[in-house]
Parts: C-alpha cells; structure tokens; sequence
C-alpha cells in the first residue's frame, strides 16, 4: 500500500472524516491533510526535495473562497502544478462534479488516476481507488460514462465566435446578421441554431444562460 498520502480538501469536517475513513480501512504509513491547494502544494514541495516523497494525491476541484489569499485556487490547479512538479504522482479526484465531459479532461489533460464521485457511496468507492490505483489501475466511479465523453465534439472558432456574441446579449438572429456584416461565413441564422443546439444536448443545457456558465465552468470560453 501507499506509505505516503496527502489529502486536500476544504471543508474541515470531510477532511478529517475521509482522513479517518482511510487510516481505518488501509494500512497506512502516513496520511496528511490540508485544507488549502496552496498548503497541500508546499508539502509536495518540502517532501520531494527531503527524498521523501508523496506517492498519492488525493483532491477535492473546488475549494471555497475565504479570508485566505491563495495561488492555487482550484483542485484542477493544484493537479496541474503537482504534476509538473512530480510528474510519477499518483492522483485521485474525489468531487462532487459529475460531467462526464470535465472528468474526461482531467484524465486526458492532467493524467489522473482516479475520479471519485462523491456520495452515498462515495467513501467505499474512495477506498477502493486507492487500492487500484496503488496496483496501476485507473479508477472511475461506476456512474460515470467516459466513453460518452469521449464522442463530445471540442469547441472550434466557429463555435467560439458565436458563444462571444451570445455572451454579449445578441441573439443567434443578431450573432447571424452580425456575421454577414462582417463577412464570417457559415452566418445563416439555421446553421447558428443548429450549432447551440448541438452543444445544448452535447452539455445538457437547459439554456443560452446554462450552457455559457457551464463552458465557463469548465473554462472552455
């Protein structure tokens, strides 16, 4: 088993509950836990330049703004820099988020090893992670469907120029007779619709107003 973990996550409750969870259900030699990326960060630092190394990384994505200044603002910063730092590190995402499309990118992105839904079940799942990913397995919790994510068309120009235009309050007639007067071609008023709808289904958007905060979310605009 792992002999040295590190866990980041902000909510001091769940921190210490996932921290036990672990120390009881694996045989551990060192687990720590912080609450901030920052913080979590500077241990990878302190322990890779001891030669004594984190072999794990387990993360929350989203930590809470408070009275804190802080560098690393995300679990999806954190990653990125973890795995600059010590591109061998094991890590786990352990998360509420659920779409398929966004845990994708952090498997394809940023090379995790693991993604853990939070939940009911989410803690024996938890466990389980750790074990697979110790014996180089990749781990996904079962209600996630990658493979859908993987059929999910990238965002092009085309797509871009058009989302800019919305987010700016036009409507995809206006976005249509915008792109005529400035000569961007497809500019049909069909073609837009078709393009929003496509990415409404592919996002599950419920709306224009959804569908840009869920891209914005997952900083694809």
């Amino acid at each position: 088993m792992f002999k040295k973990i590190l866990l980041a996550e902000d909510f001091q409750g769940e921190n210490q509950g996932i921290a036990e969870t672990l120390r009881e259900k694996l045989i551990l030699e060192e687990l720590q836990n912080e609450l901030y990326c920052d913080k979590a960060f500077t241990r990878l630092k302190v322990a890779l330049k001891n030669t004594v190394p984190y072999e794990l990384l387990i993360t929350d994505l989203f930590f809470e703004k408070d009275h804190v200044d802080r560098k690393l603002k995300s679990g999806s910063e954190l990653i990125k820099a973890a795995r600059a730092l010590q591109p061998s590190l094991k890590i786990i995402v352990h998360s509420m988020e659920n779409n398929p499309i966004h845990v994708n990118s952090l498997f394809k992105e940023h090379k995790i090893n693991g993604y853990v839904c939070k939940g009911r079940k989410g803690m024996l799942e938890l466990v389980k992670a750790v074990k697979e990913v110790y014996h180089n397995r990749t781990y996904v919790s079962p209600q996630l469907n990658l493979t859908a994510a993987n059929n999910v068309v990238e965002l092009d120009d085309f797509d871009r120029a058009i989302l800019r235009e919305l987010a700016n309050g036009l409507t995809k007639k206006e976005v249509s007779e915008k792109f005529k007067q400035e000569k961007i071609t497809p500019n049909s008023e069909s073609t837009i619709d078709k393009r929003i709808s496509r990415l409404y289904d592919e996002y599950e958007a419920k709306n224009t107003t959804n569908l840009l905060f869920k891209l914005a979310k997952e900083g694809k605009i």
